[in-house]
């Protein structure tokens, strides 16, 4: 049979190498699979772990390093249980652990030890160890209780499977033996079923079980378990398993039971899947699902599936096809009773013609009560119709019997709730049978399915009631004329918050409404309503009732509601505006009248609203200005929706009202904005204004990506004019673009108190010269004294020649000249001084550096010179000196004494 015909759909859900386990680790003894939620894996090597797989994201496995002989997940929660033997002992030691809290919640240390184990609740861990079963529960402090001691049957076997039923009375060990000598493959299967309530054990001869709760309406055995006298009876069930030739030492490792369908799946080592029906052990199919023996398996409750893991690592998920699982039965097994049944229990598709075949016979043969029975059971309320309850009204009443038609809504009401068209046709008998009691009960039970329709049939019978049934069946337009016809307005508003806004959750304000679309067809006048709403009680204040009413309605933003989104918008302006500002960031309005809601917002101080809705520059120059009422931040966004002009006149006239309080707003735009408004328009506007505190904020932001020199000199000059000082004395230091003449020039004029700005321009550009005659004459000595000792000594000789000009005391030029030393270049230094004649003023320090050993022939010859014009024994030095340069000082001689300068050259 094709796959997408067949009633079981396998397809693989993970393979458990793709996400790291290693071949070797699926095995029985290393994987666990409590429930259809968690795999849990335990690796030994490269090192000691355990990986959680958590079924709802597969790829992102939780690998932790814990060393344990087992590990089992939880089957509904994040909660491990571990065993491990402690070394040296024999008994194994059980802990439980809360993964997410990273808690310990309980443990245990076993008398002897523990051969299975597993989880049979969420709350309870079904220990088994030798000799006896115990069940722990994780909650509170309780240790292990006993249940049952194993019974002889088990002896030697290895437990594979242990099971409690929903209530918890009924238990069951399972356990499988090597097979005969003579067949040694046919793994021998051996059952202990145990009462809790009787404290009595059964053997049974069996590889899986499986518990179920079913509704009465190898060999596999369907039994009934604690049979209640008085109540109907579930026959005991038993069919054969047949094996193919090759499958004939195959036996079960699993059953699990679909509570969904009420289908059995057993399992076999040899990955054989049997289907039975689980009411009559009747086998639906058969097919092989794995390529490799299958050693695990699990409920996939949701589905109504299973889960099952093979040893390639394969998680194979088994599903029945809803689509197909019915067509098959009946044509393939030709089993209709079963087929319908099927669709009943599973509510499946596939057997309409079946139902509505049998349901004719019935009728036919006057069997209405049976007929009844199965149109309320019908696969997909096949038969719930109209045209079944027609039928039933249709057929005659006999007298002292009970009508068909009432035994069929009987039938329908012990089995639940009527649709609405039944619901209808019931309550129209009631009514005119003036049982309106049995109505009320029936609405309290919840049997009815509420209508406009039942509500307009009650309301000539009984106004309360219909209200109710109106409410239930969310007739908004019926409820709203039902309370105003009782002149209960407040009521309306009441209902309003509790039924009619319900679905979609908005926030309004400062609580949190919920809304639903009104009645289809139904459009009220509502501006009438609200007006009404309004006018109902002065002394209440109901205009929060009313707006949230009008939002829902008003909803799907259509152009016909302009007037009305107009109206909602007014009201709250003039009473809460707030919750207008509110309104308007939503955006659900686009048809309003603008220009009357600008007007309101600007009359409510809802400034920012009012700009956006304004379309005239008069009127946001005339908003934009009240800047105290104006967070920042919008301000700067709403100049981004101008226009370049229009943002300029905007931001001359901030500047006019208010030019301290709203210069940071001005800049904050003009950098925001600098390439849409243009960098020179917005220096202008502040240069317009003389703000160079907001020339200094708005072209440092710009500075650093510009090589323009006149935005550098502003920024410059700016600086200087706020008293930045630092700043300015960076940028003249680090930029290579601002204009040396023209900010030496500033920095003069300017005079300020540092120097050092006018210091790193000069000595950066070669204006040495100008610096210090500056410094001189505005008695600026300790910055001379700092720029040759600290800044650049090798520019003395430029600043020593300058101060020389300047006419300044010899003794403050020796001093600056001492300070500085051997930094001096001193052939430069003795050129200024030479061209002045004032080449004496250096006796003092050449003779320094002589007494230091300098052996620099400039020292020399400058000294010698000196020693020349002296006259002082200018004869000893040319002859025992021997670093001057004779061709040079017998020159500076041969003006002076020619006789000397022979005794030079000699």
């Amino acid at each position: 049979m094709a796959a997408a015909n067949a009633p079981i759909v396998m397809r693989e859900a993970l393979t458990l190498p793709s996400i790291g386990i290693n071949p070797q680790f699926i095995t029985f003894t290393h994987v666990t699979m409590e429930s259809d939620k968690y795999i849990c894996v335990r690796e030994t090597s490269p090192q000691n772990s355990v990986v959680i797989v958590d079924m709802n994201m597969p790829m992102q496995p939780l690998r932790r390093p814990i060393t344990a002989d087992s590990a089992l997940m939880n089957p509904d929660s994040r909660i491990l249980a571990l065993k491990a033997q402690i070394p040296g002992t024999t008994p194994d030691h059980l802990q439980v652990f809360n993964i997410e809290a990273k808690t310990k919640i309980k443990s245990h240390q076993m008398p002897e030890q523990v051969v299975f184990w597993k989880w049979i609740t969420p709350k309870i861990l079904g220990i088994v160890t030798q000799t006896s079963v115990y069940h722990w529960p994780i909650e509170g402090e309780a240790e292990p209780i006993k249940m049952f001691d194993r019974a002889s049957n088990l002896t030697n076997n290895q437990i594979i499977n242990y099971r409690c039923d929903p209530s918890e009375k009924w238990l069951v060990l399972i356990g499988i033996a090597p097979g005969t000598p003579e067949r040694p493959q046919l793994v021998k299967g051996n059952m202990q079923l145990f009462s809790v309530d009787q404290q009595r054990s059964q053997a049974f001869e069996a590889h899986a079980a499986s518990f179920a709760s079913f509704k009465i309406t190898s060999k596999l055995h369907v039994i009934e378990l604690g049979a209640q006298p008085g109540k109907p009876g579930f026959t005991k069930k038993q069919t054969d398993l047949f094996f193919p030739p090759d499958f004939a030492d195959d036996f079960p490792v699993a059953m699990q039971i679909s509570q969904k369908y009420s289908l059995i799946y057993a399992i076999t080592k040899l990955r054989l899947l049997f289907v039975y029906d689980l009411e009559t052990a009747t086998a639906v199919y058969r097919n092989r699902i794995s390529p490799d023996p299958i050693f695990l398996a699990a409920e996939a409750s949701n589905v109504g599936g299973f889960y099952a893991v093979n040893r390639r690592g394969q998680v194979l998920l088994a599903t029945v096809n809803e689509a197909t699982i019915v067509p098959f039965v009946s044509n393939q097994l030709n089993n209709l009773e079963l087929a319908v049944n099927l669709a009943k229990r599973g509510n499946l598709p596939g057997a309409e013609n079946l139902v509505v075949q049998r349901f004719q016979e019935l009728f036919s043969q006057t069997k209405y009560k049976e007929a009844a029975e199965l149109a309320a059971e019908s696969p997909q309320a096949l038969l719930r119709t109209p045209p079944t309850v027609a039928k039933f009204q249709s057929v005659p009443v006999q007298a002292g019997q009970t009508p068909p038609l009432l035994q069929y809504f009987g039938t329908l009401l012990t089995r639940g709730k009527l649709n609405a068209f039944e619901s209808f046709e019931l309550s129209r008998l009631v009514v005119n049978q003036n049982k309106k009691n049995l109505l009320e009960n029936w609405l309290a039970e919840d049997k009815l399915e509420c209508s406009e329709e039942l509500g307009d049939l009650v309301k000539t019978v009984d106004n309360d009631l219909a209200l109710k049934i109106y409410i239930k069946a969310r007739a908004t337009p019926k409820v709203v004329a039902a309370f105003a016809e009782r002149r209960e307005f407040d009521k309306i508003l009441i209902y309003s918050k509790r039924y009619f806004f319900l679905g979609v959750t908005h926030l309004f304000g400062m609580y949190k409404i919920h809304y639903s679309r009104p009645f289809v067809g139904y459009t009220p006048d509502y501006l009438f309503l609200l007006q009404t709403i309004l006018r109902t009680d002065p002394r209440r204040n109901l205009i929060r009732e009313a707006t949230a009413f009008l939002l829902d309605v008003l909803k799907p933003n259509l152009p016909e509601h302009a007037f009305l989104q107009t109206k909602v918008l007014e009201i709250n302006l003039v009473t809460y505006p707030n919750v207008a500002d509110a309104i308007l960031a939503n955006g659900m309005f686009s048809h309003y009248d603008r220009p009357r809601i600008a007007q309101l917002c600007e009359q409510a101080g809802l400034y920012v609203r009012a700009l956006q809705h304004y379309s005239e520059l008069p009127d946001i120059k005339r908003v934009i200005v009240n800047t105290h009422a104006i967070e920042p931040q919008a301000l700067v966004e709403f100049f981004g929706t101008l226009s370049r002009e229009w943002a300029l006149e905007c931001m001359k006239d901030l500047l006019l009202v208010n030019l301290r309080g709203n210069l940071q707003i001005i800049v904050q735009t003009a950098k925001e904005y600098s390439e849409q408004l243009g960098v020179d328009a917005c220096i202008k506007l502040f240069e317009q204004f003389k703000s160079y505190e907001g020339l200094y904020f708005f072209l440092g932001f710009y500075l650093s990506s510009s090589e323009d020199p006149d935005i550098h000199f502003k920024y410059i000059e700016a600086a200087a004019k706020t008293g930045q000082l630092k700043e300015v004395e960076r940028v003249t230091r680090e930029s290579n673009f601002y204009d040396p003449e023209k900010t030496k020039n500033f920095l003069m004029e300017v005079k300020l108190p540092d120097a050092r700005p006018l210091i790193n321009v000069c000595d950066r550009f070669g204006f040495v010269p100008d610096l210090t005659h500056y410094l001189y004459t505005n008695n600026m000595l300790r910055y001379i004294e700092g720029y040759v000792q600290k800044v650049n000594p090798g520019n003395a000789p430029l600043v020593v020649g300058q101060l020389l000009d300047d006419e300044c005391p010899e003794d403050f030029i020796k001093g600056l000249i001492l300070s500085v030393r051997s930094l001096l270049p001193v052939e430069p230094l003795v050129a200024e001084c030479e061209k002045r004649n004032r080449l004496r003023l250096l006796t003092q320090f050449l003779e320094h550096l002589v007494g230091e050993g300098s052996q620099d022939v400039h020292v020399h010859n400058a000294l010698g010179k000196i020693i020349i014009d002296s006259n002082n024994n200018p004869e000893h030095f040319l002859t025992t000196n021997p670093y001057y340069d004779s061709r040079v000082v017998g020159k500076y001689c041969e003006k002076r004494d020619p006789t000397l300068a022979v005794v030079a050259y000699r």
